[in-house]
């Protein structure tokens, strides 16, 4: 089980969105597979997608669909990727872009493909090709709970999270479900994330909220540092909950609804860390005191891939002779380490760049006993913070991931 996740909360219906599963069998036997979502004619759509130079067939298919017309359809299947597929991989990725628009009465631009799985192997596209029909069937707007469940891999719980708002005396619903538990290292939003709303934002509004959202939870969040080729990262505002469109930023209504996003965002990015492949422990990595974010993050960052820092993690080990190695060799221009101060929960461990005076190893053992911790640095050098969430590095992750295709 994911480490203090809950599992799937209620999961708001939002205006102007269906969703259908199907049990395609494209990797996985008696289980769904295959995930249609529908949007209201009107709805607009804002994404995101990973920087990978080998960035796969689906995503250059909805990368380019979506500069052209807003989507209708978004298609997601689990189980395999349809990255380093080369002509074919583009040919699978556009039929099945043409069926669904054959199904659903719209054309093939309007509809957004997306695929999580294995790297290398062509599409069956018989099997999803067929299971089309069974999508389209299902389609409900209660079925967020089901859609997350399909676009699952190697997560061992569906995510989920909603929030409701008031907004000029209207209810209005943010729903979202995302997969992800190993490939994860942002470089937009390594993930599949798939968001709703019913409130109605202008086209450069929608955008504008979306890459907020991105910034402060899924570009926060890494597992083993790595880029997928699949990452994507959807925002869809349908203007269901009727009510005027918002097109300013400095709205006060607008502020409410990015909170809600946000929150949104942040508890799906949060649980895929939890959800860690053979992950055991759930670590916030704070670093303040920075001249700017990008000096913060490369410490944050450095501490959360380094391998023995996650080991000790997992070994319950205050090793933080690891912690203060990371930090140094982050990068960071003309630090004055003896400004340095790191923290393991409210424990100073390193105190101006050197061991703290009043440290326990004992107390500093029950922190990393918590299946939670908190590691914080202070640079001393500006007022720039920044905060990361990451996990240990267990015997499991080794085990799913050498077994990932057997």
């Amino acid at each position: 089980m994911a480490i203090g996740y809950k599992g799937l909360e209620i999961l708001h219906p939002v205006a102007g969105v269906r969703l259908g599963v199907a049990k395609a069998g494209i990797r996985y036997a008696d289980r769904h597979d295959l995930v249609l979502v529908e949007l209201a004619a009107d709805a607009l759509s804002a994404g995101v997608f990973t920087r990978n130079a080998f960035c796969a067939a689906p995503v250059q298919v909805a990368r380019a669909h979506l500069e052209q017309i807003p989507p209708r359809y978004w298609l997601i299947n689990a189980g395999n990727a349809n990255a380093g597929t080369g002509e074919q991989g583009l040919r699978d990725a556009r039929l099945s872009c043409r069926e669904v628009a054959r199904l659903g009465g719209c054309i093939e631009q309007a509809v957004l493909p997306f695929s999580t799985g294995v790297i290398g192997e062509n599409l069956p596209m018989d099997a999803l090709l067929g299971a089309l029909p069974r999508c389209f069937d299902t389609l409900d707007e209660q079925a967020w709970a089901l859609a997350a469940e399909g676009i699952m891999t190697t997560d061992t719980v569906a995510k989920g999270c909603s929030r409701q708002v008031e907004l000029h005396g209207r209810t209005v619903t943010v729903t979202g479900i995302a997969k992800g538990s190993g490939m994860i290292r942002p470089d937009m939003a390594t993930l599949l994330a798939f968001i709703a709303t019913d409130a109605a934002l202008a086209p450069g509004l929608l955008e504008h909220c979306l890459q907020r959202a991105v910034d402060q939870s899924f570009n926060r969040i890494t597992v083993d540092g790595d880029t997928s080729t699949n990452d994507a990262c959807m925002l869809v505002a349908t203007g269901g909950a009727g009510g005027r469109v918002m097109e300013r930023a400095d709205e006060p209504a607008f502020g409410v609804l990015q909170e809600a996003v946000d929150e949104v965002c942040r508890e799906l990015a949060q649980a895929i860390v939890r959800d860690g492949e053979g992950a055991t422990k759930f670590i916030t990595i704070e670093v303040g005191g920075g001249l700017n974010t990008l000096e913060c993050e490369r410490v944050a960052y450095t501490i959360a891939h380094s391998p023995l820092v996650k080991t000790a993690f997992f070994a319950a080990d205050p090793n933080w002779g690891r912690i203060l190695a990371a930090v140094g060799r982050a990068g960071v221009p003309g630090l004055q380490v003896d400004h340095v101060d790191i923290f393991l929960g409210p424990l100073c461990i390193v105190r101006q760049g050197e061991r703290a005076s009043d440290y326990d190893e004992a107390a500093a053992q029950a922190v990393m006993a918590h299946d939670e911790i908190t590691v914080r640095v202070e640079l001393g050098r500006g007022e720039s913070r920044v905060q990361v969430w990451t996990c240990d590095l267990s015997y499991d992750y080794v085990r799913i991931n050498a077994e990932y295709r057997s």
